[in-house]
């Protein structure tokens, strides 16, 4: 059964927030996900991208320490998480 939901697979960009030592920033996220039954949701499987930049390691959002965030854990923190389709944006389905 788990082979039949591969096919589900979409690419979707949205928003998130990540907590800055400067206060709450906003921040774009690329991620794969597998839609559900309903073609509604989808829930994140990996991040694949946060800000155009591959989630590793401390980034920052202007290069400021206090703009900076560890993008690891962001992406660790999206997985999982469920998404309305409504409210991403869909890049592509992958089959």
């Amino acid at each position: 059964m788990k082979n039949a939901t591969n096919s589900n697979q979409i690419e979707i960009t949205y928003n998130s927030s990540v907590l800055v030592n400067a206060g709450w920033r906003s921040v774009e996220i690329s991620a794969i996900a597998e839609l559900s039954e309903s073609k509604k949701m989808a829930r994140v499987t990996k991040v694949t991208a946060i800000d155009g930049e591959e989630p590793k390691g401390y980034t920052s959002i202007t290069g400021a320490k206090r703009q900076s965030f560890n993008a690891n854990s962001i992406a660790l923190r999206e997985v999982g998480k469920n998404k309305r389709i409504s409210a991403c944006k869909v890049s592509a389905s992958l089959v």
